[in-house]
C-alpha cells in the first residue's frame, strides 16, 4: 500500500477542481486579499525596503537607540528592581515570624498590578513587565509561607487580617507622632 502523503497528492488535483474553480472560492480569495493585503501589496509577508539597514547596525546601536534602550529608564527600572526579587528570594531563609505579611502582600500586588500595566503601555516593556510578574511570584510565595504559618498557630484568616490592620494603623499613629516632633523642632 503507498504512504499517505502519496495518496494525498494524488487526490489533490480532485479536491482543488471542485472548491477553488467555485464561485464561493474565489470570493473567499478576494475577501481574503483585501483583509491581509493581498499577494504583492503591503501585506504582512513582504519584507519592507528598511529592513536591509536595521540588518546592517550592530546589536550595541540597535539597543543605543531603540525606545526601549539602554539611554532610557525603560530599560534602567528593571534593571535595579531585580535587587527587590532578589532581597524577597533571600527573605525565604528567614523565619516566618520576623516576615511581615503586609509588605510581603504590597510587594505582591505591586508585581501583579504592574506587570500588567507594563504590557498595556507605549512602548510595551517586555523587561519591566518581566521583574513585576517575578516580584508578585516572590511575594505570593511568602504570603503563602506567612499565612500557612499562622494558620499553623491556630489564627483564622480574618484573624491575620484583623492582626495586619492593627499593624498598619499602629504604624501610621508611630510615623503621625514621629512627623508631629519632627514639625515642632
Amino acid at each position: 500500500m503507498p504512504a499517505p502523503s502519496t495518496l494525498m497528492r494524488a487526490a489533490r488535483p480532485a479536491f482543488r477542481s471542485q472548491f477553488f474553480n467555485s464561485q464561493a472560492a474565489g470570493a473567499f480569495r478576494s475577501s481574503r486579499n483585501a483583509r491581509f493585503g493581498g499577494y504583492g501589496g503591503a501585506g504582512k509577508r513582504w519584507q519592507s525596503t528598511a529592513a536591509p539597514e536595521a540588518a546592517a547596525q550592530s546589536w550595541f546601536t540597535r539597543m543605543w537607540n531603540s525606545p526601549i534602550g539602554l539611554k532610557t529608564v525603560h530599560f534602567w527600572a528593571p534593571v535595579m528592581k531585580w535587587s527587590i526579587v532578589l532581597a524577597g528570594i533571600s527573605d525565604m531563609y528567614r523565619p516566618v515570624e520576623k516576615l511581615s505579611l503586609t509588605q510581603n502582600a504590597a510587594l505582591t500586588a505591586t508585581g501583579l498590578i504592574w506587570t500588567r500595566w507594563c504590557l498595556i503601555i507605549k512602548p510595551r516593556n517586555i523587561l519591566l513587565a518581566t521583574v513585576n510578574f517575578f516580584l508578585g511570584m516572590v511575594g505570593i510565595i511568602q504570603v503563602t509561607r506567612i499565612t500557612a504559618y499562622n494558620y499553623s498557630k491556630g489564627k483564622s484568616a480574618g484573624a491575620q487580617i484583623e492582626e495586619a490592620k492593627e499593624s498598619v494603623k499602629e504604624t501610621a499613629v508611630g510615623l503621625k507622632e514621629d512627623a508631629v516632633k519632627a514639625v515642632k523642632s
